[in-house]
């Protein structure tokens, strides 16, 4: 399924937040949204899972608005992990995966069992199944709810900072699991080196507005990344994989 992002606008106190993102993902690809803190990134994600109608603009699914899609068919089509999720009553981990399984209207118990329990699996929870969904670490939380939105069996998947709370170990494991998941992916990822390594396609945004876009190895130069992130950035490559690595250090003051 493929995702168009086309003149988004979004306007807050008189202010533009997002102005007149294009952007796309084809179906079965990896895209990546990158930028500063308070560039946008979160804000656009809101308007594609459908949590902030955007001021101008429209966002589709297949050629579909998904603002104007029945909201059970938007849940089939397309699952969301933002990047702060909360519960105020202390479901059960397998509970909360089970959650995913409710836009589908011909589910029956056994499929949503085995479902929810490859879901666990792949995204190593299985055994906090009967936890209390609050007591766990924020780590563990995230997998779980990386676990739902698995469950829900969408096309598209839209992750707002999917290794926040994230060990090293799990971040690369989240990362490896949506690429080879087959999804439609769009991910605002704040670690550079993982947005090199896991998209096809970067966008960077820089207030609300986009500032380069392409392939990772094209788009982060030491230039732009001065100019946006406000960082000198050193390329080297992955000994192993040849993908693209960065290292940083502050730029040089001028006296």
């Amino acid at each position: 399924m493929r995702l168009d992002i086309d003149g988004v606008t979004v306007e807050a106190a008189g202010a533009r937040i997002v102005d007149e993102i294009r952007l796309s993902v084809d179906s079965g690809t990896v895209v990546g949204l990158v930028g500063p803190n308070g560039s946008g990134k979160s804000t656009l994600l809101r308007c594609v899972y459908r949590a902030l109608r955007p001021a101008g603009g429209v966002v589709r699914l297949d050629g579909d608005d998904v603002h104007a899609m029945d909201p059970r068919a938007a849940a089939r089509a397309l699952a969301a992990l933002p990047q702060e999720s909360s519960a105020e009553f202390d479901f059960t981990v397998a509970e909360v995966v089970a959650m995913g399984r409710l836009p589908h209207r011909d589910r029956t118990a056994a499929r949503d069992r085995a479902v929810c329990a490859e879901a666990m699996a792949r995204t190593g929870v299985a055994h906090l199944a009967e936890r209390g969904f609050l007591a766990l670490s924020g780590g563990e939380k995230q997998r779980v709810l990386i676990a739902r939105a698995l469950a829900q069996q969408p096309r598209v998947l839209v992750l707002d900072e999917p290794t926040n709370h994230l060990d090293i170990a799990h971040q690369l494991d989240v990362l490896s699991l949506v690429r080879d998941s087959g999804l439609t992916v769009l991910a605002a990822l704040h670690d550079l080196n993982l947005a090199a390594a896991h998209c096809d396609v970067l966008y960077v945004i820089a207030d609300g507005r986009i500032a380069a876009s392409g392939p990772p190895h094209e788009v982060l130069r030491p230039g732009l990344l001065a100019e946006v992130f406000g960082v000198r950035a050193h390329l080297v490559r992955h000994p192993e994989t040849g993908a693209l690595q960065l290292l940083f250090d502050l730029l040089p003051t001028i006296p």
